[in-house]
């Protein structure tokens, strides 16, 4: 029987190109359960992006993921996470605001050669995120991308 890590170190690129910095740190709690946590920083603009919007977001992550096969961390899953922070504006108007999300989504990890990690899932966002006129609301479309180690 081939023993599988227990923790993987993973950040999401998909939304560091969107201003958003994540770094997940996951246990593995059961063969078919883990839990991640991690910190969660709107620090700034898409690089695209036309319009600057003076916030930055400062706040935590977690999440808990379903692997129906039972072997976490690797192979299919269903996962609920939710963000909380505290958003606030640059702009000298100093406007405060407590928000986040929450999401639902289904993806897929592998762990290559029990160490490198590449995952990715679709869901749904229901977000609150916003700060004076600026950030985001709604119910929109979930992504997830990660790439890490696992140990």
């Amino acid at each position: 029987m081939q023993l599988l890590p227990l923790w993987t170190l993973q950040v999401d690129p998909l939304t560091a190109a969107l201003g958003y910095a994540h770094l997940q740190v996951e246990r593995v709690v059961t063969p078919a359960a883990s839990v991640y946590v991690g910190p969660h920083l709107r620090l700034y603009d898409p690089p695209w992006s036309k319009v600057k919007e003076p916030w930055r977001g400062y706040g935590g992550e977690v999440g808990l993921r379903w692997y129906p096969w039972r072997e976490a961390p690797r192979g299919p899953w269903v996962m609920a996470r939710g963000v909380l922070a505290w958003a606030h504006t640059t702009d000298g108007t100093q406007i405060s605001n407590l928000g986040g999300y929450g999401s639902a989504l289904g993806g897929y990890t592998l762990v290559l050669r029990d160490r490198f990690v590449l995952s990715g899932g679709l869901g749904i966002n229901v977000l609150n995120y916003t700060v004076s006129d600026y950030g985001v609301r709604g119910l929109l479309p979930a992504a997830h991308t990660a790439v890490g180690i696992a140990f």
